[in-house]
């Protein structure tokens, strides 16, 4: 099997056609941004890269949260840095592609990916990098993201393990754990920093996030408990609901400081998505009798 790790082609204006694109070979920006007195590369999806995340802190365990088609992309972005061989290079998934959480409308951090093998960062160079994001202004270049080696082993992973043939050598379930994973709030930022064979473990599972979904929803463990990726299939239904529902308790005049306000939202934003539904059912509870 193949590997090759990000080619940079220097394109200074982004074009409008396959903006979206989250496959192999997909473009992102590229930028050196100072942080705690050092050069770093940041790598960042672009602003027409129709993907959304948030994260939260639930039960002890830092979650990175978004729906099947992030999943594609952070899979992506995990499988190519593993391969990066640069040093000082790290990619942000930068606030205009992050959301309230989708339980209690709080904010999202945006969120950082480093190869603990390249790339080492204070907690100064971590309150320096949140302190300039959103990032602004034209890129330095475009990166071509290839990525073509996750496609045969997610392939093969996706198999029932009794079906599966040999014929792809696939990175072991277990990821190796020196250096160990971390994931945590770091300078206002959700940070994973894993070895490169850490994060080519996770890939795959990263990227096949939904396939096995229950209820419509489907998680991943990164590091557990520390660590997890959590889709929904009606990720931005729940985002929108969350909003909703947070504004609707302040307008009645609940303090959003208060003890258990996270917890009205949460309530408050299930019934909020199943109002969004009434109309849907009462459609087709009539249209058998017209």
């Amino acid at each position: 099997m193949l590997h090759c790790a990000p080619e940079v082609d220097v394109q200074r204006q982004q074009r409008p056609a396959g903006a979206g694109h989250v496959g192999d070979r997909m473009k992102l920006h590229r930028r050196t941004v100072w942080l705690d007195g050092r050069a770093r590369t940041v790598i960042s999806p672009r602003a027409g890269t129709d993907c959304r995340f948030s994260t939260n802190f639930h039960h002890g365990t830092w979650h990175i949260l978004g729906d099947w088609r992030s999943a594609r992309l952070l899979g992506r972005l995990l499988w190519g840095l593993s391969f990066q061989r640069r040093q000082d290079t790290l990619v942000v998934i930068d606030l205009p592609h992050i959301d309230p959480n989708p339980f209690d409308a709080a904010p999202g951090d945006p969120i950082v990916l480093m190869p603990s093998d390249l790339t080492g960062m204070s907690t100064r160079a971590f309150r320096d990098l949140r302190r300039q994001l959103p990032l602004r202004g034209a890129p330095e270049g475009t990166v071509r993201w290839h990525t073509h080696g996750l496609d045969p082993v997610a392939a093969e992973r996706a198999i029932p393990w009794y079906e599966r043939t040999r014929s792809v050598e696939s990175p072991p379930f277990v990821p190796a754990r020196r250096p160990r994973t971390q994931i945590g709030r770091v300078g206002g930022l959700l940070a994973l920093t894993a070895s490169a064979p850490d994060l080519r473990a996770y890939a795959p599972g990263v990227y096949l996030l939904g396939q096995n979904a229950h209820r419509g929803m489907d998680y991943l463990e990164l590091e557990w408990p520390e660590g997890e990726v959590q889709v929904f299939n009606d990720y931005r239904h729940r985002v929108s609901a969350a909003r909703a529902a947070r504004r609707e308790l302040i307008a009645e005049g609940n303090d959003p400081a208060g003890a258990r306000f996270d917890e009205l939202v949460w309530d408050r934003g299930d019934d909020v998505r199943r109002r969004a539904l009434r109309p849907i059912a009462s459609v087709g509870e009539r249209s058998p009798r017209d």
